[in-house]
This record gives C-alpha cells, sequence and structure tokens, in this order.
C-alpha cells in the first residue's frame, strides 16, 4: 500500500495516480466531481489536488510537499484562494446565492496562489436554482480556477453538471486495507483499528474521524445502551425519551443512523448472511436480538428507521416522527 507516495490518502491509489498524471502532463480539467459515500475521502482527495496544483516546492509535478505555508493553509482550508461552499445547516440547502458568491470570488485572479481552488461540498444538497447557476461557471469556467464537486452519487445532481465535470468515483476500501492503514499511517493498535474500520463500513475518511472523536463514540454507547431499554420500556418511558429527541434535530439524526446500522447488522445475523458487521462490538447484543426476534422484524426496524430520516427532511413534526418510530420498536425483554 501507497502512504506518503500516495498524497498520503489511505486507499483510492488509482485516483491520485490519475489525478497527479493530469497535474505533471499539464492536463489538469477546469471541473471534477468526487462521488463516493460520506466518509469516503472525497474532500481530503479534492484538497490533495489542491495541494499538489499550489505547492511552492514540489518534490516533482504534482507532489506536494505539505510543510508549506501554502499546502499548510490549503489543509486547514484558509488559503486565500481557497473558496468553499456547502449547506449552512446540516439537512439544509445549498442556495443559489452561494453559488452566485463563490462565482464573484473565482472571478478575480489569484491572490497568491497559481490556481483559485472552489470546493463545493455536497452538492446533491444544492436547490434547482444554484445547481443551475453552477452551470454558467462549468460552461466558461473563469482561467486558472479548479472546481471541485462532491457528492454522494453522479445520479443526485444534474446531467448537464455531470457531463461538464472529471469524475471520480470511491468506493469503500477492504475492511483489511483499512485497519492495517490506520495502523501503518497513524499508529493505531491493531483491534482499535479493526472496529473503527468496520464502524466506519471500510471509510478511511470516516474511520480516521471516529478515531479522532472519542466523545462521539461515547455517546455512540450511550445511544445504543439507551435503544437496548428503550425495547424494554413501556409506553410511558418511550414517549418521555421521543421528547428528548426533539431536542437537537443533528443528534437525532446521529441516533437514527445508530440504531439502523445495528438493526442491519441484526438482519444480516438472522438471515445467515456472511457478510462482516457494522458493529464489531456489539456481536453479544446482535446475537440475542436476531435470536429473540426473527429476519422479518428486523427488516421492518430497518424500513422505518430509513423511513425515520427521510421523513425529518421534510416533516415538520419532529415529536410526532419520534413518536412513532419508538412505538415501532418491538418488545424485547
Amino acid at each position: 500500500m501507497k502512504t506518503d507516495s500516495n498524497w498520503s490518502i489511505l486507499g483510492h491509489e488509482w485516483a491520485v495516480d490519475l489525478l497527479r498524471g493530469h497535474i505533471a502532463n499539464g492536463r489538469t480539467r477546469h471541473a471534477y466531481l468526487i462521488t463516493g459515500p460520506q466518509g469516503i475521502g472525497r474532500r481530503t482527495l479534492a484538497l490533495r489536488m489542491a495541494q499538489g496544483l499550489n505547492c511552492k516546492q514540489p518534490a516533482a509535478p504534482g507532489a506536494a510537499c505539505r510543510t508549506c505555508p501554502t499546502c499548510q493553509r490549503i489543509e486547514r482550508m484558509q488559503h486565500p484562494d481557497l473558496l468553499i461552499i456547502k449547506a449552512e445547516e446540516v439537512g439544509g440547502a445549498l442556495r443559489v446565492d452561494q453559488v452566485r458568491e463563490l462565482q464573484r470570488g473565482l472571478s478575480l485572479s489569484p491572490y497568491e496562489a497559481l490556481y483559485k481552488i472552489a470546493l463545493l461540498l455536497h452538492f446533491e444538497e444544492a436547490n434547482p436554482n444554484a445547481a443551475n447557476a453552477l452551470l454558467k461557471t462549468l460552461e466558461e469556467p473563469p482561467p486558472q480556477v479548479v472546481l471541485f464537486v462532491t457528492a454522494q452519487d453522479s445520479e443526485a445532481l444534474l446531467p448537464t453538471i455531470v457531463s461538464r465535470c472529471e469524475v471520480i468515483r470511491l468506493r469503500p476500501l477492504p475492511l483489511d486495507e483499512v485497519s492495517q492503514g490506520m495502523e501503518a499511517m497513524w499508529e493505531i493498535p491493531a483491534d482499535e483499528a479493526r472496529l473503527l474500520a468496520h464502524l466506519s463500513n471500510a471509510r478511511p475518511g470516516y474511520a480516521y474521524w471516529l478515531y479522532r472523536n472519542p466523545e462521539y463514540r461515547k455517546r455512540r454507547t450511550a445511544w445504543l445502551d439507551d435503544h437496548r431499554r428503550l425495547l424494554s420500556a413501556n409506553r410511558v418511558e418511550r414517549f418521555h425519551y421521543a421528547e428528548n429527541l426533539t431536542e437537537d434535530k443533528a443528534e437525532f439524526l446521529q441516533i437514527l443512523q445508530t440504531w439502523l446500522s445495528l438493526w442491519r447488522d441484526v438482519m444480516l445475523e438472522a438471515s445467515g448472511a456472511q457478510t462482516p458487521m457494522t458493529n464489531l462490538d456489539c456481536g453479544a447484543e446482535i446475537a440475542r436480538l436476531a435470536r429473540t426476534t426473527n429476519l422479518e422484524t428486523a427488516r421492518q426496524m430497518v424500513s422505518s428507521l430509513e423511513r425515520t430520516k427521510s421523513q425529518l427532511d421534510h416533516y415538520t413534526n419532529i415529536r410526532l416522527t419520534a413518536e412513532v418510530l419508538l412505538l415501532n420498536l418491538p418488545f424485547v425483554s
């Protein structure tokens, strides 16, 4: 596996080789669309390309030093020639005025870098007006500008946007590659690296984020403990918990994702599938639920949790949504 020679990125060697070759051969495109699930490394790949384009002392074309002031500021996303837009809140929309403000910034010459870089994150969250506004820049890009658009799936974007970009599709890595890479690159103990690889579903960016945020992992454990308790709780206790869920929509979504991953593991266990489980540290609980419920119950819970996540994006009565979900939890003593 490549490490420093791979832009210090875990995996995705083919994408690094492709982009570094564009720089070295003077064939840099004006726009790149990087797709893949959240936490796969889309933003990191874009920032490494930006460093490769603008490094003041590269060892070779496209081989950024990552230590000079330019590389460091790009790494921290604080360079004056790096413009970033995304939805202002979780579940929100990226608006047309944000794209127009970006276009005004791109119309100016770079302040100090060779290329001005635009990073449009989670562009599937752009509203139709914002998406259409971007087309003008893609059709007539200013000189010395490179745009990076990230999205989970190209099918979520306008075909006219996709057709004007070089598309880089990132996919989850093998679990062993992620765990061994984390051991080698970040000196993470083997058992912890293996757990993080599973919890992240082999998404290296998310795995590293989990490593750097132990407080989130403590909260995940608490949410799973809550779930275990709620399965044997009465209606009054479930309604009380539903009331607490409505206080923070972003946290509610995180709780839903945590419970959803657990029930997917239960569904796989109940079906006898050989697919590796996500919640590697919850094997006993997953086996218990698979034994005390059944495959159909697990399927219904996966569907219920996915439906609830979708409703939070469109439904205004969060309290009712939470209550319906908790009443649908099976009773398991």
